[in-house]
Order: C-alpha cells, then sequence, then structure tokens
C-alpha cells in the first residue's frame, strides 16, 4: 500500500483510539476517584471507618484488576449491549474500558490519598472542618499531583487495551494494525500504526508529567 492509501485508515483509526481513550479515561477518572475516595474513608482509622464495606470495595476492586482485558471485554457483552445496544465499534468498546481502568485507578488514587500528610488533616479537623471539605479541600487537594500522575498512567493503560479492543471489533489502531498489518501483510501499516502509538502514548506521558509537577509546586 502507497502511504496516500495508509494515511486516511490511519486518520480514522487514530481518531478512534483517541476517542475510546479520551472517554474512557474521562469516565474512569470520575469513578475511580469516587471508588479511591470511599476505600480511604471507610477504612480502619478512616474519616468514615466501615471495615465491612471496605473489604467489600476492596474484594471489588481487586476482583476488577485480576481479570485480563481481553477477557473481560468477552465476559461483560451482555452489560455492553444492555448500555450501548451494541457490541461492536468504538462506542462498545468505551465501556469494557471503562470496566477495566475504575478499579485500576482507584487503587492508584488510594495509595495518593493514603501519601497526604496526616497532621494536614489533624489540623483541619481541629479547625471544625466537616468530613467533606477534608475530602474536598484537603485529602484531594493535597494529593492532586499523585492523581495526576495515576490518571497518566492509567491514561497510557488505557491506550493499550484500546488496541487489544480493536482486535475484537472496538476498531481503532489496533483493527487496524490486525486487518491489514497482520492479516495482509501490510508492513508499512503495522509500522504507522506502532509510529503513531508510540507517539500518543509519549505525549500523553509528557503532558501528564508537566502538569503533576506544577501541582507539586503549589
Amino acid at each position: 500500500m502507497t502511504w496516500d492509501e495508509i494515511s486516511p485508515l490511519l486518520r480514522t483509526a487514530t481518531v478512534e483510539t483517541l476517542q475510546m481513550t479520551v472517554w474512557s479515561a474521562a469516565l474512569s477518572g470520575l469513578g475511580g476517584v469516587l471508588l479511591g475516595v470511599l476505600l480511604v474513608l471507610t477504612e480502619r482509622g478512616g474519616l468514615l471507618p466501615a471495615p465491612p464495606v471496605n473489604k467489600v470495595l476492596g474484594a471489588v476492586v481487586n476482583v476488577g484488576r485480576s481479570l485480563p482485558f481481553i477477557i473481560l471485554m468477552v465476559a461483560i457483552l451482555p452489560f455492553t449491549r444492555a448500555v450501548v445496544g451494541t457490541t461492536i465499534g468504538t462506542d462498545a468498546a468505551i465501556v469494557p474500558l471503562t470496566v477495566a481502568a475504575i478499579p485500576f485507578y482507584a487503587r492508584l488514587v488510594e495509595t495518593s490519598l493514603r501519601e497526604v500528610d496526616p497532621g494536614v488533616v489533624a489540623a483541619a479537623q481541629a479547625m471544625g472542618a466537616s468530613r467533606w471539605q477534608i475530602v474536598g479541600k484537603v485529602l484531594l487537594r493535597e494529593a492532586r499531583p499523585g492523581l495526576v500522575a495515576g490518571l497518566t498512567v492509567t491514561v497510557i493503560a488505557l491506550i493499550g487495551y484500546s488496541a487489544m479492543a480493536g482486535t475484537i471489533g472496538g476498531g481503532g489502531l489496533g483493527d487496524l494494525a490486525d486487518r491489514y498489518g497482520y492479516q495482509r501483510f501490510e508492513t508499512g501499516v503495522m509500522v504507522a500504526t506502532v509510529v503513531v502509538l508510540i507517539v500518543i502514548v509519549q505525549l500523553v506521558q509528557m503532558l501528564g508529567d508537566l502538569l503533576a509537577r506544577r501541582l507539586s509546586h503549589r
């Protein structure tokens, strides 16, 4: 294939991959922060201690992180169809991507929140701050660099997951590499796909590092 033939295919696949990654990252970010905060609040000695709830949440997160993405994607096909009405295409791929990334990011959020200086939390409590004020104005604010770094890792993982999703009907760069690079032995397409994925990952990492550094210098 010539570059003129590869270019439009590559452009379309790149847009699909970015759509999958951006939407699933946004949804995973919200879900991961919520789940991570609940894990910290409900742990023994937390602001809202509830060990049984914490164990259930921890088990859900562990199960979610234990499943290889390709198996998870197939296992939740009925759920995907119920949510978006189909199991094929970019929209369908966003569902398993989000389901896979939420527990992954939740653990990173939990770790970042635990690194917040307990003295800062104690000072806020001494000044009469409510639990939710401590969560919003102390824990999440102080943990911002770690949260951004964790989200960067999650987004890069999602880019890899999206390539896997593409091989079983999810579209995007993974689908392009599979259909043309693997099945039709079009080496040029495979090389171009790999280069685009590397560039995207590098840009995401650079942006995440820059933002994390700026937040840590507050």
